[in-house]
């Protein structure tokens, strides 16, 4: 492997790997406050993917601009999530969590194919198109747009929860639900929080990806799969752990795809089975 393709290949890993991180600091953000595993927030993300393409299409709205849209969107969608089905199951067993987010992702997934049917969309000419060039190494513009917007959402959620009021108040909930409760914190308000800005964090990662990556109902699997990963190897309720995490599934991922590409996820679960026999708790986890 020459030196410009090794660079490729890296940087093409780091670039995915930010693109993970932000869809895994949604899911173990609402894991760390809840204690729940959200298994629609792959649904999510495809939610937030046509919302860009459909934007796209219909208005010319490019995916870029489509941010500004899907994040709001999907933060919304988080917490009538949360306000409809998740407030009453906070004291079910956890198979009754677990099947309730299971069906809504069968649930959304089917009626992304009942309203769009299974077909693939892409957005043919993105704003930022083409490719740029780095030491005689080419890169994709719509890659490397989508992992600096991924690195500044990730960014501003990293400073809201370690660096403000509001971020201090979802630790505290995060630590004892109970305690913080006693201490004035409206944790009801911080649960639904949570899950706001955990669907919106997909929602930004899914209108990046519309940029480059092709949208159909089955497309949030396999962003959420990974981003189990990711969770499992950072560690659950840990947003750096998240970011790390991305970084090194992305390298991962990419590294294996080019020796082989049909074996790319084969590797990327045998990380996850070498975390959970080695280190349980991943990386910066807490349990």
């Amino acid at each position: 492997m020459t030196a410009e393709l090794l660079i490729q290949v890296v940087v093409s890993g780091l670039l995915i790997g930010f693109v993970f991180a932000l869809i895994s600091v949604g899911l173990t953000l609402i894991f760390g406050v809840m204690d729940i595993v959200n298994f629609a927030h792959g649904e999510f993300l495809m939610l937030a993917m046509f919302t860009a393409f459909w934007l796209y299409a219909l208005f010319g709205v490019d995916p870029l601009f489509s941010v500004l849209a899907c994040g709001p969107l999907l933060f919304l969608v988080g917490v009538l999530t949360h306000k409809l089905l998740i407030k009453h199951i906070l004291n079910a067993p956890m198979l009754a969590q677990i099947f309730c987010t299971f069906g809504l992702s069968v649930f959304l997934k089917s009626l992304a194919q009942f309203l769009w049917g299974p077909n693939f969309r892409s957005v043919t000419e993105p704003l930022l198109g083409g490719r740029i060039e780095l030491f005689g190494v080419f890169f994709g513009l719509p890659q490397v747009t989508a992992a600096l917007g991924a690195v500044a959402a990730t960014g501003a959620v990293y400073l809201l929860i370690y660096r403000t009021e509001l971020g201090r108040a979802l630790q505290a909930t995060s630590e004892d639900r109970q305690t913080a409760a006693l201490m004035g914190i409206d944790t009801e308000k911080m649960f639904t929080l949570a899950w706001g800005i955990g669907a919106g964090c997909v929602g930004v990662a899914g209108a990046l990806l519309a940029m480059f990556y092709y949208i159909y109902p089955e497309v949030g699997t396999i962003f959420a799969l990974t981003s189990y990963v990711v969770v499992a190897l950072g560690g659950f309720g840990s947003v750096t752990g998240a970011l790390v995490g991305g970084l090194i599934i992305g390298l991962v991922q990419v590294v294996s795809g080019f020796f082989s590409p049909a074996f790319k996820m084969v590797v990327v679960y045998l990380v996850y089975l070498a975390v959970i026999l080695i280190r349980p708790q991943g990386l910066f986890g807490r349990w």
